[in-house]
């Protein structure tokens, strides 16, 4: 608590003080104000009001201003209309409706500018009724007719509610008043239209608009990112520029959205270009974006180098970077990352934990898993959330302590979600628990009846554990109810297009080159020592049958497709949409030792780094062991054989670290193209 008397000298001698941001004590500020002192020191302590009341406005107290406004009726003569319309606002945007229409009622003068600062609050609060109820009144009992800025809270309201047939209204509304010249109106109409999917209404208003500004087009590039159509937003861009519209921090924010959505590596440079060519680079947000793009790319090191541009990171350059090391497998770096951030003295939020919980959980951190999940509200004030449960509950299934990660459930202070069931379900099918993943199914098949996903899990399950009828059973239900299982593919990037294989995918052009690449790689690692892993085919059929399966698995092909027109020196990256399979994973570390190639594979949960035989995540995440229905059996496979110089003293595969130079901490991989 800051001191009256400490901040009233300064804030006496220099009054304007309350206009900035900065400021951290209303209460101080407050009592300020009500020292006959400060009135004494300025004759005109209505502007210093009015300063105030803007102050408190960013207080999560209505208290404030609930004083301020008795101080204003007992002490003093103000004038009616601003710093009653100030009133009312400050009212309105914390929340506290009834207050601000009361106040508002007993104004004596009541213009435009006092409507639209009532509108305006309900606005930020997202008050759809209200706002339109206000509205009502303004023109039917008052005769006053609405401007831009009246219709553009409104729409504003109508979007963050998603109200479209109120928001339809509004728009035949300005219409009728002649108001669609103004370019704010038409964006917010743009904005509402498009955020809730309207896209045929979002080009008519294009096509209206006289001239289109960098707002215009901003909206333009996001909402077709946000709906799907990333190539019609890159066209968006292509036209901006065309038109001689400079982009701003908004328009490169859009666009890293869609990057993202098309999955080009080779594009994601090319706006990284664009941002450095525009001055942009420096934009902290900006600067964020570009690094959250690479790392969901696969290009970590490019992540890392503009994370290292960075003078002050905030806590969301932090988080990012730290999330890259999460989902890319790297959990002691991860680690690192959290420890530097504290020390820099950034405080960390509940993201930060869920990606740090996370990174544990990926590489096996059960010590620092725990200790960070229990330290988060003790040290640092955030309490465990829905994520961090499903996080911890995971750490712990994975790593085998199935018991312990339902005792945590159990204990959990809010119901467990579909993420926090999802995740020990998966662990009982890592470990061949069928009892508990039994009633686990039963819970996530009341909370997600429609979701494929968890009968498919259940269904492998019973197979894994030779209970085909059980399966069989499983699969049936799935039919009855129209559910379908996903298909999995694989997609790869070559000269500015994605690439899609599926299982024995025939289709591509290249097909010959790439199943005779196939074949010829697959004899190389198996004279090495790789042994196909069939136990990942689920079905009740010959052996051979299996292998002929597996394969033929779209990351396979992906991979020959990628070893045949990839530069040798550029890293095969791969996205496929479900999780890689136990096979596919150790062929893809066979091959990368034969072939010499750095491959990384994004699955639905992780990337996998594959550099001479060995995998970031260590096997970890490919651990299976299966149990019989009453006695706990060996694991059916484990690791698979690698050369010895690529294993430790356990047999266990050694675990990658990020490279880095020893004595600098420079990235030994290929530099960013556009430092």
């Amino acid at each position: 608590m800051i001191r009256l008397r400490s901040c009233s000298s300064s804030l006496l001698n220099c009054p304007f003080h309350f206009r900035t941001h900065q400021i951290q004590n209303p209460q101080c500020i407050y009592k300020l104000f009500t020292q006959k002192a400060f009135h004494n020191a300025h004759s005109n302590p209505e502007n210093h009001l009015s300063a105030l009341i803007s102050a408190i406005s960013s207080s999560p107290s209505v208290s404030y201003c609930r004083a301020i406004h008795a101080c204003v009726i007992k002490s003093y003569s103000y004038s009616d209309g601003f710093i009653g319309d100030q009133l009312v606002s400050c009212y309105a945007k914390m929340g506290s409706a009834e207050d601000a229409l009361n106040l508002f009622d007993e104004m004596p003068k009541r213009d435009l500018v006092s409507w639209n600062s009532l509108i305006s609050g309900f606005s930020r609060r997202g008050y759809v009724e209200k706002c339109l109820n206000a509205l009502f009144r303004m023109r039917f009992e008052v005769g006053i007719e609405p401007n831009e800025v009246t219709l553009i809270s409104v729409v504003s309201a109508c979007a963050s509610r998603g109200a479209v047939d109120e928001g339809m209204h509004i728009h035949g509304l300005a219409l009728k008043l002649g108001l669609l010249w103004e370019p704010k109106l038409v964006n917010s109409l743009i904005n509402l239209y498009g955020k809730l999917g309207y896209l045929d209404a979002v080009c008519r208003l294009v096509e209206t608009m006289p001239m289109h500004n960098v707002v215009s087009w901003n909206l333009m590039i996001a909402i077709y990112a946000q709906n799907g159509s990333a190539a019609v937003g890159l066209n968006c861009f292509h036209l901006m520029r065309r038109a001689g519209v400079y982009p701003d921090d908004g328009t490169v924010v859009s666009l890293l959205q869609v990057c993202e959505n098309l999955g080009l590596g080779k594009l994601a440079e090319g706006v990284h270009g664009v941002i450095i060519k525009s001055g942009l680079s420096a934009n902290v947000r900006v600067a964020t974006g570009v690094l959250d793009l690479y790392a969901k790319l696969g290009r970590l090191d490019y992540s890392l180098e503009v994370f290292k541009e960075f003078i002050n990171p905030d806590k969301v350059a932090w988080t990012a970077m730290l999330a890259g090391y999460a989902t890319h497998g790297y959990g002691q770096e991860a680690v690192e990352n959290f420890e530097n951030m504290v020390r820099k003295g950034v405080q960390p939020d509940h993201v930060t934990f869920t990606h740090l919980l996370s990174a544990c959980s990926h590489s096996g951190l059960i010590k620092e898993g725990r200790n960070y999940f229990n330290i988060m509200s003790e040290v640092y004030g955030v309490e465990p959330r829905l994520d961090h449960y499903s996080c911890m509950v995971d750490l712990l299934g994975r790593s085998g302590l199935l018991n312990d990660a339902y005792e945590l459930m159990k204990q959990m202070p809010m119901e467990p979600n579909s993420g926090v069931w999802g995740a020990i379900f998966g662990a009982c099918r890592m470990y061949g628990n069928i009892e508990l993943g039994k009633e686990v199914a039963e819970r996530l098949f009341a909370l997600e009846p429609s979701d494929s996903r968890n009968y498919i899990m259940l269904s492998n399950m019973y197979s894994a554990a030779g209970l085909w009828r059980d399966a069989s059973q499983v699969r049936a239900v799935m039919k009855e109810k129209g559910l379908a299982r996903i298909s999995g593919c694989s997609f790869i990037e070559y000269r500015n297009k994605i690439h899609r294989f599926v299982v024995g995918d025939q289709s591509h052009p290249e097909s010959m080159r790439i199943y005779a690449k196939l074949e010829e790689v697959i004899g190389k690692i198996r004279k090495a020592g790789f042994v196909s892993q069939t136990e990942c085919i689920l079905h009740d059929v010959e052996e051979a049958v299996k292998e002929d399966m597996i394969s033929e698995h779209s990351e396979k092909l992906a991979i020959a497709f990628g070893l045949l027109v990839i530069n040798a020196g550029m890293p095969i990256i791969i996205t496929k949409n479900l999780r890689i399979c136990g096979d596919c994973h150790g062929a893809a570390k066979f091959i990368s030792l034969i072939e010499k190639r750095t491959i990384i594979i994004r699955d639905s949960k992780r990337f996998h780094h594959f550099t001479n035989g060995v995998c970031t995540c260590g096997d970890y995440c490919m651990v299976v062991q299966l149990f019989a229905s009453h006695v706990k059996s060996k694991p059916i496979f484990k690791y698979w054989q690698l050369p010895r110089e690529l294993t430790n003293a356990s047999g266990e595969p050694q675990r990658q670290s990020f490279p880095k130079n020893a004595e600098a901490g420079n990235l030994v991989a290929g530099s960013c193209p556009h430092r």
